[in-house]
């Protein structure tokens, strides 16, 4: 399906090299204040206080969120839990306080909104939890970049393997950048969004690719240059159809899906805008500037080949 046909090829790699010298200098950035800031972690990487509350009726979850944030937490979540009449409430580790302290305080405002609240369990989440689902997440991260390189270099060729993962650790590292210069809290969600993005803007980059074979065997007397400008060009549509109706349903997460959904949102808006970019910028331009050629993508037939005779 097409909402509209370009008919003149647009020349995208002649501005690739200046487009990629910024991905560089965006990417230096990145790692810059990835290091130097560091991230601002959620409470199930740092360690802190889980309660779980019960309500007689549907639980208000903004009024709860105005009654912890009266008691001066500010890196606090809450959400339904199970029921709309159940919630869960992580708190931070605050010096001078113990678990028991953070949930008496906190349950006493609980109790002078709605007296028919319950506190049904108290627990302590400690550092080695967080550390557990850091290494946990880092091996997911690893497990799905080597994917990729697998996948990429068997169905298509070993330079666009190269260049589909290098434009893809460039969206992660990029969206983490952003995370890390604007001190977002990184949570759990916001670690699946960055897992999301890698599949996302790989079948951006598996589409163009495709698009960039089968030109090859079209357009036999084309530069690669042409053929690639061309591939890209004709899955414009294609790609303004798809990120479109998905970045319309991430911004209803960013902007009614409330603070537990926030910052899961904004990773995937960044890393769709990034991810398209990537793919027409960075993939495409890899791949061209490591020498890929008709004869990498296309398998010639041999003439004393039976098959060959027959066709």
């Amino acid at each position: 399906m097409e909402f509209f046909r370009i008919h003149r090829t647009i020349p995208f790699m002649r501005h690739a090299l200046v487009l990629n010298l910024i991905s560089v200098i965006t990417f230096a950035a990145a790692v810059f204040f990835i290091a130097t800031r560091g991230f601002h972690l959620s409470i199930e990487f740092t360690g802190g206080t889980v309660m779980e509350v019960h309500y007689a009726q549907s639980a208000q979850v903004e009024e709860i969120r105005s009654a912890v944030d009266s008691l001066g937490y500010t890196d606090f979540q809450v959400q339904n839990f199970g029921t709309s009449q159940d919630v869960l409430i992580r708190l931070p580790l605050r010096a001078g306080e113990t678990s028991a302290t953070q949930s008496d305080s906190v349950f006493g405002a609980l109790k002078a909104q709605h007296p028919d609240v319950e506190l049904r369990r108290v627990e302590f989440v400690g550092p080695q939890v967080g550390q557990e689902l850091v290494n946990n997440g880092l091996l997911a991260l690893l497990s799905v970049v080597i994917g990729i390189m697998l996948y990429l270099g068997f169905r298509f060729e070993w330079k666009f393997a190269i260049a589909g993962v290098v434009a893809n650790l460039h969206d992660v590292v990029i969206i983490l950048g952003f995370f890390a210069f604007f001190q977002w809290e990184f949570s759990l969600p916001v670690l699946a969004g960055v897992l999301a993005v890698l599949g996302y803007s790989v079948n951006e980059s598996v589409v163009i690719m495709d698009r960039i074979r089968e030109n090859f065997r079209k357009q036999r007397k084309a530069s690669v240059q042409e053929v690639i400008n061309s591939a890209i060009t004709q899955t414009i549509s294609r790609t303004v159809i798809t990120h479109g109706s998905t970045q319309m349903m991430v911004l209803a997460m960013l902007f009614f899906g409330g603070p537990s959904l926030h910052y899961f949102a904004m990773a995937l808006t960044i890393g769709i805008w990034f991810g398209i970019y990537s793919s027409v910028f960075v993939a495409a331009a890899i791949a061209m500037w490591l020498g890929v050629t008709r004869e990498d993508m296309v398998k010639t037939v041999k003439k004393d080949d039976p098959a060959a005779e027959i066709m």
